[in-house]
């Protein structure tokens, strides 16, 4: 979806990504060359080979997220209602797939998780819901949700501010979706992620978490790493200055099992979960990027999906980036390839 308007000004957020390269140890400054981005997240390119092209008479572009498929193919979902298989070294298009609810309806599909056994979980801001797919397309299951994170009136969520992220923790037992922002009673910026417990081949609802978000932006996008942690990425737009994207590491560890609690106001006996700040995509070398809108950093633009495709030979995760272009032509379909250390 589009991103939130930034309530608060850049200056902070590259300051803090400015203060982190400083802080960083010399060895990773020794070795970070012309593409860190900080002392933890490195950039090796970007593409923009997808922008403004159809496959099979189906558009190419407004993606919202993104999954590595199990023969190592990327899934990339638009959020009007695609599903489309990437070649994972040209990222040309090999399979594009529509996706329905239950009535035939379109989705505003935002969240994706490929499942070991191949089928697709994908998350609908609408409802919002989370749908089981075979890789055709076919409806298999649908998730319960709890009441308060449905959209008003029926919960307390707003529209278009729901599920955008989803992730399948370590293990497959325990599936993870964020919301983008808070509902209503709770406090502008805590939003609630909440996780399902595989039991006997079906989802039931799990434990549920609060997050705090830096101030002005949402959550896009969430991803598990190898180690259980989440890698998480925070976004906002500021008309006339551009876009602001961020990317924690985060832990679910001691944080508070929020499900039973009815508004999250940053009461002290709720533990948050934790979050350190690894890059500010701002303060990555351009290489060579251009920008159809103004931006602080030409390579910026609306960052939606990501995924982690693997780790290279340092044990550096490999992460895959893309960014929603809204079928506007003022914005870019843009894949960046980072390299994490966690």
């Amino acid at each position: 979806m589009r991103p939130r308007t930034v309530l608060a000004t850049l200056t902070a957020g590259l300051a803090a990504a400015t203060s982190l390269t400083a802080a960083g140890p010399t060895s990773a400054a020794n070795s970070a060359s012309s593409h860190a981005c900080s002392p933890y997240v490195s950039i090796d390119r970007f593409s923009d080979a997808l922008d403004k092209t159809t496959y099979d008479g189906t558009f190419v572009g407004n993606f919202s997220a993104l999954a590595t498929d199990r023969d190592g193919s990327i899934a990339a979902l638009e959020d009007r209602s695609s599903l489309f298989d990437l070649d994972p070294r040209t990222l040309q298009p090999k399979r594009a797939v529509h996706l329905a609810d239950e009535k035939g309806a379109d989705l505003d599909s935002e969240g994706l998780v490929v499942d070991r056994d191949g089928t697709r979980l994908i998350t609908s801001e609408t409802e919002p819901s989370v749908r089981r797919y075979s890789a055709d397309g076919r409806i298999l299951d649908r998730l319960p949700v709890p009441s308060s994170l449905l959209v008003a009136p029926a919960g307390r969520a707003t529209a278009n501010q729901t599920f955008e992220g989803l992730t399948l923790l370590p293990g497959g037992h325990t599936l993870l979706a964020s919301m983008e922002d808070a509902i209503s009673g709770d406090s502008t910026g805590i939003v609630r992620f909440q996780t399902w417990q595989r039991h006997k081949g079906h989802f039931r609802l799990g434990a549920q978490y609060a997050y705090r978000t830096d101030a002005g932006l949402g959550v896009p996008e969430v991803q598990a790493t190898p180690d259980g942690r989440l890698l998480v990425l925070e976004r906002g737009f500021t008309s006339g200055v551009g876009n602001t994207v961020r990317l924690y590491l985060a832990g679910l560890r001691h944080a508070t099992d929020t499900r039973g609690i009815e508004t999250l106001t940053g009461q002290p006996s709720v533990h948050l979960i934790k979050k350190t700040l690894l890059t500010d995509i701002a303060a990555c070398p351009s290489l060579g990027a251009t920008a159809r809108q103004t931006q602080p950093n030409p390579l910026l633009d609306n960052m939606e999906g990501m995924t982690i495709t693997g780790r290279d030979h340092t044990g550096r995760l490999k992460v895959l980036l893309v960014s929603d272009d809204n079928q506007n032509q003022a914005q870019t379909t843009r894949f960046y390839y980072l390299r994490v250390r966690i």
